[in-house]
């Protein structure tokens, strides 16, 4: 059986840029995705609240997808107020979806060496497979994974997955690692420039530059 995978990737998008845009894209293409379900959080659990609103930070996700056909809005989370864990959205788009579906997490290499951190972690391998996206010309993950938590690296040695092909074949429970262009834009660096008055736009969409710019936000840095 092979069924083509669903990625999902989260995020606050404060703002959506073209670094999440290029990771969806590299995850669609190397894993050959059916399609990226871009998720924006209402309310991270492990950070700060976001500085543009709810309906802002969805506005400008629904801007960057437009023209895609492949991307694809999700606002399961975004206006929710308790706290968004991943395991819960997993969970939702599992008994959504049905059992065989496969599902696979986007994430840089960066988060996932803090996913022993995460809520309930360990039963996002029974959601969904992990697909990890490392910088190139980056430090490798495998290396990385040396100094990593115990239980974090023993769940990549053993679920760590030769090829993308397997992806398509199990519903969940594997980690892929793939490479992505080294792109340096961080939507706090965009906050920071706009905030500055400093030109936005090639870091991330037009529109989403644009709507930035109509509505004033991130024009003072907090």
């Amino acid at each position: 059986m092979s069924i083509a995978p669903i990625g999902i990737l989260g995020g606050t998008f404060d703002p959506i840029h073209n670094g999440h845009l290029r990771l969806a894209q590299e995850a669609l293409e190397q894993c050959n995705l059916a399609a990226v379900r871009f998720i924006p959080c209402g309310t991270p659990p492990h950070r700060d609240a976001p500085y543009a609103s709810a309906q802002q930070r969805l506005d400008m996700v629904r801007l960057a997808v437009q023209d895609n056909p492949a991307f694809v809005l999700d606002k399961r989370e975004i206006h929710r107020t308790d706290p968004c864990y991943t395991v819960d959205t997993l969970t939702a788009l599992r008994a959504e979806l049905g059992a065989q579906q496969p599902l696979c997490l986007l994430m840089g290499g960066d988060a996932f060496l803090l996913l022993h951190t995460w809520h309930e972690w360990k039963k996002l391998f029974g959601l969904a497979h992990i697909v990890v996206m490392q910088r190139a010309g980056g430090r490798p993950l495998g290396n990385a994974m040396n100094e990593a938590d115990v239980a974090l690296r023993n769940a990549y040695q053993t679920r760590l997955a030769p090829s993308p092909q397997l992806l398509h074949e199990s519903p969940a429970g594997a980690i892929l690692v793939a490479d992505m262009p080294a792109l340096e834009i961080s939507a706090t660096g965009i906050r920071a420039r706009n905030a500055r008055g400093r030109n936005i736009h090639y870091l991330l969409p037009d529109a989403v530059a644009d709507y930035i710019q109509i509505h004033e936000l991130y024009d003072a840095e907090h």
